[in-house]
């Protein structure tokens, strides 16, 4: 009788796998409108735009609020030419695992922590997680 092997599988992160703790009756939950032409994920860090108040996906190179990391998106969004005032992020009061956030490519590990601490400037606290 011979062995059957599976090939691995893997799920994509669930919100379980990002958020660890939030406060009770939404509190740590923004609905916040996304910029046009963005594509967030689960876990992506974002910033918000000074002149609009829109969250976008963090830009380490901008000058207009999207070099600042404000929160954590928890429900994913894709907008095309135009704002949609359908996001969710976690703003404050909440613990996210680090595994699970999704950065800007090319960050070094110096703004990674710099990022971190301004995410820990708003309540949002991240940690290593499994």
């Amino acid at each position: 009788m011979g062995i059957t092997v599976y090939p691995a599988q893997s799920e994509p992160n669930n919100l379980g796998d990002l958020l660890k703790f939030e406060a009770d009756n939404l509190y740590s939950r923004d609905r916040v409108t996304v910029a046009a032409q963005q594509a967030l994920q689960l876990g992506h860090v974002v910033g918000r735009i000074t002149e609009t108040g829109h969250v976008a996906a963090l830009d380490l190179t901008a000058t207009d609020g999207r070099e600042q990391a404000k929160g954590v998106v928890i429900v994913p969004i894709i907008t095309a030419n135009a704002p949609s005032p359908d996001g969710v992020i976690v703003a404050r009061h909440a613990t996210v695992a680090d595994h699970a956030l999704v950065w800007p490519k090319g960050i070094t590990p110096e703004q990674r922590t710099a990022c971190i601490e301004q995410l820990r400037a708003v309540g949002v606290l991240v940690r290593q997680g499994i």
